[in-house]
């Protein structure tokens, strides 16, 4: 096979650029096709799950597999492109936690269980980021919309799933703060996860959304591979 063109060469470079600005991802020498070669098993996991497309009203241990693989790929990306770091570990931890839930939401009797398996998550992903630097402000964003949003989910829940409800909210509000302040592909990643939990939310507790699952899942797993980029940031 020929060279690139002069044009498609910098085209190339040029994309990457950007993928770097927009990701906080820092060029590590001659890593760059090892990282895309890492990132074809998640990314091809996903397309399985939306062309599979198993019916939620049909759960079985294969619809949790493939709603898991995704995960456990990003898993594995992580382990071949930044293993060793107690960063990449935790949210190495983060995402079997969310592997974990993923499984259990397949089972509605087994929701209270997914709910306590991403709150572990969260958590983790907080301890990823950690409390530098803090910058409270974020929290003047983060906090109104909140409080708008579960003002109104709150009015459509049983009274046994209000103390969950609310004890999830305030965990995974915890974590967009911490993605925000550490920031680039993380923070993305973090608006992307509480996008996906309020569509679920809202369809289960509330009413059927158009396209509700679609937009939950497609989400969610955009939110998932940027924080896991997240891991190949230098700080």
């Amino acid at each position: 096979m020929g060279r690139l063109p002069a044009e498609c060469v910098f085209f190339q470079e040029t994309c990457w650029s950007d993928f770097e600005h927009t990701t906080g991802y820092i060029q590590p020498g001659l890593m760059h096709p090892q990282v895309r070669r890492w990132l074809v098993p998640p990314i091809l996991s996903c397309f399985l799950y939306f062309l599979l497309w198993i019916p939620k009203d049909q759960p079985s241990w294969l619809s949790a597999l493939v709603k898991c693989l995704p995960l456990l790929c990003l898993v594995v990306f992580l382990w071949a492109v930044a293993s060793g770091r107690s960063y990449t570990q935790l949210l190495q931890g983060a995402l079997l936690c969310s592997a974990v839930g993923d499984a259990c939401l397949i089972w509605p009797e087994t929701f209270l269980h997914g709910m306590a398996a991403f709150s572990a998550a969260h958590l983790l992903y907080i301890r990823a980021f950690g409390l530098s630097p803090l910058q409270p402000g974020l929290l003047l964003f983060t906090i109104p919309a909140s409080l708008m949003y579960y003002s109104l989910l709150l009015q459509h829940l049983e009274p046994d799933m209000v103390l969950p409800v609310v004890a999830y909210g305030l965990i995974l509000n915890a974590m967009l703060w911490r993605a925000l302040a550490w920031g680039r592909s993380a923070g993305w990643g973090a608006l992307l996860f509480m996008i996906s939990d309020g569509v679920l939310a809202w369809d289960i507790f509330v009413q059927p959304l158009p396209f509700a699952h679609l937009l939950v899942m497609t989400t969610y797993y955009a939110a998932q591979l940027l924080i896991a980029l997240s891991g190949l940031k230098s700080h």
